[in-house]
């Protein structure tokens, strides 16, 4: 549509002139707000604002004085830089955001942050900002509704609302989004509506330039319907489409919404200057006249009594709407008392981020179920992937558990019995996710936002890579998602470097409010659990091992204290010569070589470290009763990337570890080859003690 369609009217349809007045002002809002601080993108916010007046004033159910609704639709603003378009609805429509907050957004300490974020601004739904995120969690908070309709609603429709998300020509090229949007429709989430903002503009140019493909085809051919709406200032056509796009078809639905980013000004709008930066005093003043407003108006004289009159309309109406479900809601407690008693149990245990004001979970059903799992004999080996799928299969006793895997269920040991969530059967009790990490990770943050579930996606530790993205999301928002990881190292073997982790753990220790744990064996994985489900603090990485480790004593005091993060596993006389640190299968390796060094009349511990998040996180004097100072001869042994160990061993000390690509060949041979076995680590403890013996004066 050329821009000079869009000069003669901002918008058409509305249903009376204060309607139109109100339009007008979300356009302008973004446009002098940008323009007044001279950094921001004004361009979609300006060109989206009819649709989102819309949604928020005719289709949204949701209630402005009361953000966390249970029975409200979900608007993912997936397009995060367009962030004004957002907010400038959550100051009109009345949820506490003010004209003033407008004008300081992208400032230090604001509500209004450059990008949406998670419980800093009521009535954001999850943090964005990297493109095509909000497309992929929107799919899991409307996978998650379904399913809480499906297990508790008994066709009464309370719990399967409908998710918005709002979507720009980034987030569609983004393999994020593809990933995620084959897997819905597939899977025929037709609570989902993807909104698009098919604008035709990059930063870089038109999207001619890197991305022709037919898009409506694409998502027809992912089994999506596709509506469109051909003109974004019409009012009355997009809250036609809007509302088809939310009944129920079976399928999930793509409105397509024609725009010019930046509309209406007369010459930067249709343009790459539009998206970002101020348009410049002169066109600003050139819009602001064409949406009626004087050429040099602030921010605060785009507003007036009769607009907040007309959109704070909104608040009336969510009040009935929360009313109105709050009944149906009574109506189906009394008719079904079994199925509310189950999920209110769900609602109490469930791990919903502090930041949306959740209490602390009840945890006692489910650490009821780990009290029950019996540990191995000592000795007995036992992959600790086997251990963690044992335990997933006990925790579905308690129901809040809920998951998939990036198609390799069998082999990470996460199958679980019952049916695959299917457009058939939306309750089922396991994901197939195919191999789709990234959008595992992601649809993993929106079933976490929806509340109800404890989420869990599992994959090969080296294909982590693909999950970044959502994992730094998942850890900014603090959702306490669960990501089990298999094939933790070189030992993986005959499969190669491609499939050999080295680098993954250090990097993902680096995230920040990502716990990173690596079990040494049974005891472990049942103690790292039992943290996980009373303090759901954040998103966490289990890592786990494919090949068998062996039991190692003191199973129950061990499984107790995995909590803290590290503790002494094992200790020869006073333990105050030598500490050796280790994690996961290579705990085993350390007590080995321990054991040969206690031979010689070394005072030794070893320090099991499962996670030094958590260890971090605990009280200094734990920390100096497990790692006391005074042991200052320490010895670290990972099969990885070591540079992270010197804070733990010091600059003198010894780190065993993986520094480079491993190679094909059976695990216990490449492991030998990279010097972790239990004769190499009592040699290298060996050279350091006799170092630090020759340094002292004589």
């Amino acid at each position: 549509m050329p821009a000079d369609r869009l000069v003669h009217r901002a918008v058409v349809g509305a249903r009376d002139a204060e309607e139109e007045r109100a339009v007008r002002a979300a356009i302008a809002i973004p446009a002098v707000a940008v323009q007044r601080k001279g950094h921001g993108h004004a361009g979609t916010a300006m060109a989206m604002a009819p649709v989102a007046h819309v949604l928020f004033q005719r289709i949204l159910r949701h209630n402005p004085a009361h953000p966390a609704w249970t029975g409200r639709d979900r608007f993912v603003l997936s397009a995060g830089h367009a962030s004004l378009v957002l907010y400038t609805q959550l100051f009109l429509t009345g949820y506490g955001l003010t004209i003033d907050d407008i004008a300081a957004s992208r400032t230090l300490g604001a509500r209004t942050p450059g990008h949406p974020e998670l419980g800093h601004t009521a009535g954001v739904e999850m943090s964005t900002g990297p493109l095509g995120q909000g497309v992929a969690s929107a799919v899991g908070i409307a996978l998650a509704m379904r399913r809480d309709e499906a297990l508790h609603g008994a066709g009464a429709g309370l719990w399967d609302r409908t998710v918005f998300v709002l979507a720009g020509d980034g987030c569609l090229q983004e393999g994020v989004s593809g990933e995620a949007s084959s897997l819905a429709g597939t899977l025929g989430v037709d609570n989902l509506v993807l909104i698009w903002d098919d604008n035709g503009i990059t930063i870089d140019g038109g999207t001619d330039v890197a991305f022709g493909e037919d898009v409506r085809a694409r998502y027809r051919a992912y089994g999506w319907r596709v509506l469109e709406v051909d003109d974004h200032r019409d009012l009355a056509q997009i809250e036609r489409v809007l509302t088809d796009a939310r009944e129920r078809q079976g399928a999930p639905t793509l409105v397509a919404v024609r725009s010019v980013i930046g509309a209406p000004a007369p010459h930067r709008s249709g343009t790459p200057a539009a998206h970002s930066g101020g348009l410049g005093a002169e066109e600003t003043q050139a819009v602001l006249e064409l949406l009626g407003y004087p050429s040099e108006s602030r921010l605060e004289d785009l507003i007036d009594d009769g607009i907040l009159a007309t959109t704070r309309a909104a608040l009336a109406r969510g009040e009935e709407l929360e009313r109105t479900w709050q009944e149906d809601e009574a109506r189906w407690r009394n008719a079904h008392p079994g199925l509310a008693a189950a999920r209110d149990r769900l609602a109490a245990s469930s791990a919903v981020p502090t930041v949306l004001g959740a209490r602390d979970p009840d945890a006692a059903e489910a650490l009821a179920v780990l009290d029950g799992l019996r540990f191995p004999e000592e000795g007995e080996p036992v992959a600790t992937r086997k251990a963690n799928g044992q335990v997933i299969a006990a925790l579905q006793r308690w129901g809040g558990l809920w998951g998939g895997s990036a198609d390799l269920s069998e082999s990470t040991n996460v199958a679980i019995p019952g049916d695959a969530v299917s457009a058939a059967a939306p309750g089922g009790a396991f994901l197939p996710f195919g191999i789709r990490e990234h959008a595992m990770a992601a649809i993993l943050s929106g079933i976490a936002l929806h509340g109800l579930w404890r989420p869990f996606g599992s994959t090969y530790l080296a294909f982590s890579d693909y999950q970044r993205p959502a994992i730094r999301l998942a850890a900014l928002m603090g959702l306490p998602t669960v990501y089990v990881y298999t094939h933790d190292s070189v030992a993986v073997g005959e499969d190669g470097p491609t499939h050999q982790p080295v680098e993954q753990v250090a990097s993902l220790r680096t995230v920040p409010g990502l716990a990173v744990i690596r079990p040494a064996d049974t005891a472990e994985v049942i103690g790292a659990w039992r943290r996980l489900l009373v303090r759901p603090s954040g998103p966490a990485a289990l890592v786990l091992s494919r090949q068998g480790l062996p039991t190692l004593p003191g199973g129950a005091e061990a499984s107790r204290l995995t909590a803290s993060g590290g503790y002494v596993r094992w200790q020869h006389d006073a333990g105050d010569d030598l500490a050796l640190l280790a994690t996961g299968s290579e705990v085993a390796v350390a007590v080995a070589a321990a054991r040969m060094l206690a031979d010689d009349g070394v005072a030794v511990r070893v320090v099991s470290l499962p996670s030094l998040e958590w260890f971090a996180q605990s009280d200094p004097a734990w920390q100096e009763e497990v790692l006391p100072a005074s042991v200052s001869a320490r010895v670290a042994i990972e099969a990885g990337r070591g540079d992270g160990w010197y804070r733990w061993v010091g600059r003198d000390g010894r780190v065993v570890g993986v520094e480079t690509f491993g190679e094909s060949g059976a695990g216990e041979e490449i492991l030998a080859r990279h010097g972790i076995t239990p004769e190499h680590v009592a040699d290298v403890a060996r050279g350091l003690l006799a170092q630090r013996a020759a340094a002292r004066p004589a």
